[in-house]
Formats: structure tokens, sequence, C-alpha cells
């Protein structure tokens, strides 16, 4: 009698999470894939259309391959990037010098900023005629980029803009590699080990799960990037010449711009498959390099 009053309260205090997660979570899952195979419209029409949604974007639609190239681009180049970044910083930051505190305090600052304001400002950084980068490349007779305004450097930008918020990340790398033993660079310095040696088979080892962590979880977020395009595109639409549009732009135009939400319910599902591909491939070979303490 104990054990099923306990189990009924134990029920009783999740309810309020099973009532979210049946309201908010499965219950939107489920109705955006019945909705992939209809021509919902938001107000005046749900039919279904069986595999018309999916057979539009995978054989008429190029502006989807458009959109899936970009963000693939985009994934490809700044995640890859923003983690080496991110461990070369925490490196740095892993120092015992006087000042330290202030120096991983400027580093991390950009992850807390983040929004409409960002990007603005990033925008006049990189305006081609007033923007601060290229009168900098100035002074030494190099003549900028039109950044954002040129097809071939537009993804460039969004990647360094990526790559100056580093310092979320870094904090991951800090604290693992402050958790690194140090009687293991002890053994190393004795058998004569130099500091490069030290980092590629002591400290990259050892703090390879927080790495294999930061790249399933930035490659998920790459995927998603929206914002950055939406604001800083010259139209909001992914100029110039749709370099800017990233998969989840053009599912958002589709949705509610041109009301097609079934069309865009079939994106999204395509876009679950491909993240979830991935991170199976990512979970896969980390056995072969993510090395567990006490394993």
């Amino acid at each position: 009698m104990y054990k099923k009053k306990e189990t009924l309260y134990g029920y009783l205090f999740i309810l309020p999470w099973i009532i979210g997660f049946l309201g908010l979570t499965l219950g939107p899952l489920l109705f955006s894939l019945f909705g992939s195979f209809t021509n919902y419209n938001v107000t005046s029409q749900m039919d279904f259309i069986g595999l018309q949604n999916y057979k539009e974007l995978f054989m008429y639609d190029d502006l989807f391959w458009t959109s899936l190239y970009n963000t693939m681009y985009f994934v490809i180049f700044s995640v890859p990037l923003t983690t080496i970044m991110a461990i070369l910083i925490s490196t740095l930051m892993n120092q015992n010098i006087r000042g330290m505190r202030v120096f991983r305090t400027i580093y991390y600052l950009p992850a807390i900023l983040s929004g409409v304001g960002v990007y603005l400002l990033w925008m006049q950084l990189l305006d081609p005629s007033t923007g601060l980068i290229n009168q900098f490349l100035g002074l030494f007779g190099i003549d900028g980029p039109n950044w954002l305004f040129d097809p071939e450097w537009s993804k460039p930008s969004l990647i360094i803009m990526k790559l100056w918020s580093a310092g979320g990340s870094m904090l991951l790398y800090l604290a693992a590699m402050q958790g690194v033993s140090k009687a293991l660079y002890e053994a190393a310095i004795m058998d004569g080990a130099s500091r490069a040696q030290m980092f590629f088979r002591i400290t990259l080892p050892m703090v390879s799960p927080i790495i294999f962590f930061d790249i399933v979880t930035s490659t998920i977020g790459s995927f998603q990037i929206f914002q950055e395009a939406y604001v800083m595109s010259s139209n909001n639409a992914g100029a110039p010449e749709n370099s800017l549009l990233f998969y989840n732009l053009y599912m958002w135009i589709n949705a509610f711009n041109l009301f097609d939400m079934g069309y865009a319910m079939a994106m999204s599902w395509i876009l679950f498959v491909i993240v979830l591909i991935l991170t199976v491939i990512n979970f896969k070979f980390a056995r072969r390099w993510v090395h567990y303490e006490g394993e």
C-alpha cells in the first residue's frame, strides 16, 4: 500500500512535465509529421496529398538545394573553426599568470552578447566603405571585400562573426583542462616530453569528451542558423543572390511568407533526418578518438 501511494505521489510530481511534454512537444511533433503530407496553409485547407511536398522539394525546388548547400557550407567550416578557436583560447587562458581573470572575462563576454544588436554591430564592422575591418585592411594597402554584399564573401562573413563568439565554448574547455591531473604532466616532463607533445598526447585526449560534446551541439546549432541571415541579408530573404538563404530561413519564408505550412513541415522533417544521421555518425566515430577517464 505504501509503495503504491509513493508511486502515485511520484506521478503527481511529474504530471506538469508530462502535460507539457504531450501538449508542447510530442503533440506538435506528430502534428507536423502529419502536416508534412498535406497542403496545410494555416487558414483554410489541410488536404492529404501524400508525398507531393517531398517530391516537390527533391525534384523541382532549386531553392531547396541552394538553402541546403548554404547550410552545409556554414556547418562544414564554422564547426571545426570555432572548435579549434575555442581550444586555442582556452589553452591560452589556462596559464597561471597575473590578470588572467580579466582576460578570461574579456574573451567570454561575446558569448553573453547575442541577438539583433550584435548582428547590427557586425553589419557596421563589415560595411565595405565605412566598416572598421576594411579600414584596418586599408592601412596595409589591402582592398577589403564587399563582405555581406558579395555572394562569395557573405557566408565567410558569418563564419568570422561566429568565431568571435567562441568564448562560450572556451569556458567548457577551460574547466576540462583544469581538471586534468597534474601528475600526468609531471610524468611527461620527467620523460622529456615537449609542450607540444603534452598538448597533443595528454591535454587533447583528456578533454576529448568535451570536444565531442561541443562538436555535436555545435553541429545541431549550426544547422539551425536563422537570425543572422534574416537580419544581415539585404532583403531579409538570403540576398545577395541567395548566398545567405539558409535552410531555416527558406523554411520560414515558406511557412510565414507564403503560408505553405505543409511544405515547411516537410522541410523540417528532412532537416531532422539529416541532423539525426550526422549525430549518429558522430557517436559512431567517437569510439575511435574520445577517451573517458577510467577506461
